[in-house]
Formats: structure tokens, C-alpha cells, sequence
């Protein structure tokens, strides 16, 4: 199986492929749009801001490529956040696959970033098989995704947002699966049996 990570300027791709490699799979880190056409599965992560990963997007032309894609692809966290239409973060435009707006966490209310284990609830998609109603993940973010019709996990800071979306063959989640425990690594081997 040819797994592809997308190569640009804001992935956290050691922990990953590590993750990956205990699952069995040799990911490839690759920004040849030709490549991750022919990839069995994409999985595209992401830290940092979204405007700036966004531009390193553009000018490889990597934004026109990962909205074409046919076969399973997974965002995780800020790859799951440039997966929607736009994000409150620097009023970024994003890649518009999912159609949601990206919202800030309101710092008077809580606290940001919003930073650790937390339980989701609400499962819905193949790739949360075996995965049990209030199984904790691992998060660090400052910025959310609302409850939507492509939600298919939802957690509580302390108000609900998507923990996790699906829309065709995108597939995209907020917590970090390769800091996630045995849920994390559940969650990862789901996606590539898709």
C-alpha cells in the first residue's frame, strides 16, 4: 500500500510516520502532485498557522491537487481546519472542500489553546470503528470547526464542535491520532483500511 504524507511548510510528520510505521506502513513524504494522485491513501497533517501553510500550499500547487483527489484522505488537526472553505485564523481562504468556516475558541470564556485529552462522543463513520462513545483523543488547538452536517465525532470545549468530518472520500479529524493512545492508533489503522 502507497501511503503519501503531504510535504509542505506545516506537518508535524515525524510523530506520524512513526505512528504509521507501527501499523506496518512506510509513508512517503511527497509535494509531486503526480505522486499523491497514485497514492493508495493521502493523509494530510498540519501545525502552525493557516494563512502561511495556505501560501505553501499555493505556490506548489498542491491546492488544486488535494481538492481532485479520488482515493481516501485524512486531515489531521490544521490539515483538517485547511480543509474548509475559510478560517477565522489571519482571514484565510482555505482549500474549500468542506463547507464550513473555521471559528476562534473565544478566549473569555476559555482557555486557549484549547490543549489535551478530551472525549468525543457521537461516531458515525467507518473511520471511527471500534472506537467506543467517550474514548478520549489528544488535542491542541485554538481554533474549531462548529457541529455540521460532515461531523462525525464531536467533543466538548465546553461547547460542542467537530471533532472529526467526513465528506465523501475526505476524511479529516482535530486531535493529534499519533498522541492519542490506543484510540489514536485505531483511528489511523480504520483510515487505511478504508
Amino acid at each position: 500500500m502507497k501511503v503519501a504524507i503531504v510535504k509542505y511548510n506545516a506537518g508535524n510528520v515525524q510523530s506520524l510516520t512513526f505512528a504509521l510505521n507501527r501499523l506496518g506502513v512506510e509513508p512517503i513524504l511527497s509535494d509531486d502532485p503526480e505522486f499523491l494522485q497514485s497514492a493508495d491513501k493521502v493523509i494530510f497533517p498540519g501545525q502552525g498557522e493557516a494563512s502561511s501553510a495556505m501560501k505553501s500550499l499555493k505556490e506548489k500547487g498542491l491546492d488544486q491537487v488535494l481538492k481532485s483527489l479520488n482515493q481516501p484522505f485524512l486531515g489531521v488537526c490544521l490539515g483538517m481546519q485547511l480543509m474548509c472553505e475559510s478560517s477565522e485564523e489571519n482571514d484565510t481562504e482555505c482549500l474549500g472542500i468542506i463547507p464550513q468556516k473555521v471559528l476562534r475558541f473565544d478566549s473569555s470564556e476559555v482557555k486557549v489553546p484549547h490543549m489535551g485529552w478530551n472525549d468525543i462522543h457521537q461516531l458515525k463513520s467507518p473511520i471511527m470503528n471500534g472506537i467506543s462513545e467517550g474514548d478520549y483523543l489528544y488535542f491542541v488547538h485554538s481554533y474549531y470547526v462548529p457541529v455540521c452536517e460532515e461531523t462525525v465525532a464531536v467533543a466538548e470545549y465546553p461547547m460542542a464542535f467537530s471533532a472529526a468530518l467526513n465528506k465523501n472520500n475526505y476524511y479529516a479529524i482535530q486531535p493529534h491520532p499519533e498522541k492519542s493512545a490506543e484510540a489514536g492508533m485505531k483511528l489511523l489503522d480504520n483510515f487505511l483500511k478504508l
